[in-house]
């Protein structure tokens, strides 16, 4: 896998707020929260739990992959295993006996396994995944594909890190309607996170690095960072990222933006932000409402997120 790179510096520029409004107004409003119950091996369980990433199978079921992320990261020896698990109604999952993905035994992501994004392919599954080296401080992207969620195997590097664009991670993964597929990730850039883009003919790449799809904004809620978020597919002309994004001191919250049908162009994008985590009497405690996938069910979409980077919850979000 290949990807042909550009200056990190002339995406920002030419991502700046390019809308290009639509005449048809959209917006999005939650109507119900509830939290995401995992069942699971007491190695599992001893574990806090983050990146939720969700899809529904042919024949009804859920599937779940998330990261296991240790309670006391300082003595742990990882930052992370990809475990998976199914579900008959998106709300309680039964997780299998052992993680799908483990760090090693090569050094790139030896330190750790993060934000997994699974894509369903006829013939079994392909994973992106985040590896951390050794020190915690480097990751980049890798890829896994397999007929089953415990044959997986990996397949190498999917988007490398470099010198100006660090930290390669949080996979979207989605196909347009012109059959050309669609991979946002988030990077470092100085001491911000910013999305990214590129595009393929093929779930795998090789990728073609485009502009920056969106910036932070000014004296809002996202005028720091921003994270990639699942994408909602429903209207194929006018598809929908719930994406993250957070002020310079990292309090993460959930917002949408809507892009042109090719997602090159940006037609819409939300004022406030749609998922907020619930209050808490410590202004010290960790203040992050982070999504990781959708579900649409029955014209019912279903937002999965993590909260507090410990505990899984979902949003029943309706188009308005």
């Amino acid at each position: 896998m290949t990807a042909q790179f550009v200056d990190p510096q002339a995406m920002e520029r030419a991502g700046k707020d390019d809308v290009r409004p639509r005449s048809t107004a959209i917006d999005f409003n939650v109507e119900a929260l509830d939290l995401v119950e995992i069942i699971g091996p007491p190695e599992l369980m001893a574990r806090d739990f983050m990146s939720p990433y969700v899809w529904r199978e042919a024949d009804g079921r859920f599937g779940i992959m998330l990261r296991a992320v240790p309670k006391d990261p300082s003595t742990a020896a990882d930052t992370g295993l990809a475990w998976s698990g199914w579900s008959e109604d998106g709300g309680r999952f039964a997780m299998l006996d052992a993680p799908s993905i483990i760090p090693g035994p090569g050094a790139e992501d030896i330190g750790g396994i993060e934000d997994p994004t699974v894509i369903r392919l006829n013939d079994g599954y392909a994973v992106y995944y985040t590896g951390v080296r050794a020190d915690r401080a480097h990751g980049q992207m890798f890829y896994a594909r397999g007929p089953s969620l415990d044959r997986l195997e990996k397949a190498g590097v999917a988007l490398a890190a470099s010198e100006t664009m660090g930290n390669t991670k949080e996979a979207t993964v989605e196909r347009t309607q012109s059959g050309e597929w669609r991979l946002f990730f988030e990077y470092a850039f100085g001491d911000a996170s910013r999305i990214g883009l590129a595009t393929g003919r093929d779930v795998a790449g090789p990728w073609t690095f485009r502009p920056s799809p969106f910036m932070p904004r000014e004296d809002s809620w996202d005028n720091w960072h921003l994270s990639t978020g699942p994408l909602l597919m429903d209207d194929p002309e006018m598809p929908v990222m719930f994406y993250n994004g957070a002020t310079r001191d990292a309090r993460w919250r959930i917002g949408w933006i809507a892009f042109s049908a090719d997602c090159l162009a940006v037609v819409d994008r939300g004022i406030m932000p749609l998922v907020v985590p619930p209050p808490s009497d410590d202004r010290a405690a960790t203040d992050i409402a982070f999504a990781a996938s959708c579900v649409s069910v029955g014209g019912q979409v279903w937002l999965y997120y993590s909260l507090e980077d410990k505990k899984l919850a979902r949003a029943l979000v309706r188009r308005s």
